[in-house]
């Protein structure tokens, strides 16, 4: 059984029992989440099922582990001839979340 759900503008595939990183911040460690936005679910027969756009009545239940940070990004602008060069740099924080069960 597994499910795809659409989180900070992300598909995100789970399983009950895996861990998955949701981007953003989403709670405190140890709370549970309810994510309701739930595309596509596969029951454990093989049966596929699709929402428009999402499942009526579906949702995934997680708890939150804790928050992680993906690796740094450098974003770097030159113009040539002109001198100017900026460099950036950027973290993004993710949210590190435990399936505990899918619900249809």
């Amino acid at each position: 059984m597994y499910a795809i759900i659409q989180t900070g503008g992300h598909q995100v595939k789970v399983t009950p029992g895996g861990v998955a990183k949701l981007f953003g911040t989403a709670g405190e460690p140890g709370a549970e989440l309810s994510l309701d936005q739930v595309l596509v679910v596969e029951k454990d027969g093989g049966e596929l099922v699709a929402g428009a756009p999402f499942v009526a009545n579906a949702r995934v239940i997680a708890v939150v582990d804790g928050e992680t940070r993906g690796p740094k990004i450098r974003v770097f602008k030159k113009k040539r001839r002109k001198g100017m060069r900026r460099t950036k740099g950027h973290r993004a924080v993710y949210t590190q979340v435990r399936i505990k069960d899918i619900l249809l």
